[in-house]
């Protein structure tokens, strides 16, 4: 199926909101995915405003200050996430193992059985 021909919609940040990104993203223990994945937005784009700010180039007046309880609950998010991927992995090895261990397998080859019998 073609796609329709027409204006793409191309979105516009104001640099407040590219500061607050910047600022979500330089916490510790969270990643810029994570963080471009809750803003709705591409990690290369706000990779490149982190690059932007690092450089000077960003418009504004600096970062904008993060109040307490929204760095605390981004860097909560951010380990629960971690945790959940950890237990992911986990819950998924197990059912591997199940799996192996419910398989049935032969209890003994068909050569050992002619070797009992005394008939070869």
């Amino acid at each position: 199926m073609a796609r329709i021909k027409g204006p793409r919609k191309v979105h516009r940040y104001g640099d407040e909101f590219k500061r607050k990104a910047v600022s979500l993203s330089d916490l510790a223990g969270v990643q810029v995915k994570d963080v471009a994945e809750a803003l709705d937005i591409h990690p290369f784009m706000l990779s490149r405003w982190r690059k932007e700010v690092r450089d000077g180039r960003l418009r504004g007046a600096g970062r904008v200050k993060l109040k307490a309880r929204e760095r605390h609950e981004i860097e909560q998010l951010s380990a629960l996430k971690r945790e959940y991927a950890l237990l992911w992995e986990e819950h998924e090895l197990l059912k591997k193992a199940i799996r192996f261990c419910s398989a049935r397998r032969p209890r003994s080859s068909p050569s050992s059985k002619r070797s009992r019998t005394g008939s070869v």
